[in-house]
């Protein structure tokens, strides 16, 4: 969402009403300090907007903008993404709190200084932030909690982070039975055992006959 040094804050994504009214949904930390930045302007920067809540539905706000007086005009801005400067942003007030812009493209490095990768996203799944990193050896994508034991280090300035992998991130999981018959095109583990189990059964019924006759 970040380009240069410019930070996506919001999104137009749709309209209320007849009067032009539209709806338009935050992505800022505390939504209502979407309407605080002043003029907004659209991912070119091309084109400027100067927004006044109204309203608030379920999962957006419902706002007037200059210039827009019918559902048409109002219709036509969804889908467009609201823009600010990095610079508009205000300190935060921990020195442990970063935006997440700040975070995204720093290099990741161990403690010993070796390269790790870079962030390319972070996440929150509600069990706290998350740091995807591209790996620099693996190339795969991994992610790491953003917590003071797992980065004890962050100089935004520097543009690095020192990382501490927890253990067993790069372990393998252990396919499941079933994994692995998908793999070998056969069955299961589990279902191959039950039937080696009911082949001595049969084959001793057959023996019983047999004797008999």
């Amino acid at each position: 969402m970040e380009t240069a040094t410019r930070i996506c804050v919001g999104q137009f994504v749709g309209s209320h009403g007849v009067r032009g009214r539209v709806k338009v949904k935050s992505y800022t930390a505390v939504p209502e300090s979407l309407f605080a930045y002043g003029q907004l302007t659209d991912e070119s920067g091309a084109r400027a907007f100067a927004l006044t809540m109204t309203g608030m539905g379920k999962d957006h706000f419902l706002a007037e903008l200059q210039g827009v007086r019918d559902r048409d005009a109002a219709d036509a801005l969804k889908g467009t993404r609201l823009y600010i400067n990095r610079d508009q942003l205000p300190a935060t007030d921990d020195e442990d709190e970063f935006y997440h812009a700040d975070l995204i493209g720093l290099v990741a490095t161990t403690a010993d200084g070796e390269p790790f990768g870079e962030i390319k996203a972070i996440y929150d799944f509600g069990g706290g932030d998350m740091l995807e990193i591209a790996h620099a050896a693996s190339g795969k994508m991994v992610t790491i909690p953003f917590t003071r034991a797992a980065v004890p280090v962050v100089d935004v300035k520097a543009g690095i982070v020192t990382v501490e992998p927890p253990a067993g991130l790069f372990e393998k999981v252990k396919p499941t039975p079933e994994e692995l018959a998908e793999m070998e095109g056969g069955p299961a583990a589990d279902e191959a055992v039950a039937s080696e189990e009911d082949v001595p059964e049969a084959a001793e019924a057959e023996g019983d006959e047999g004797a008999g006759a």
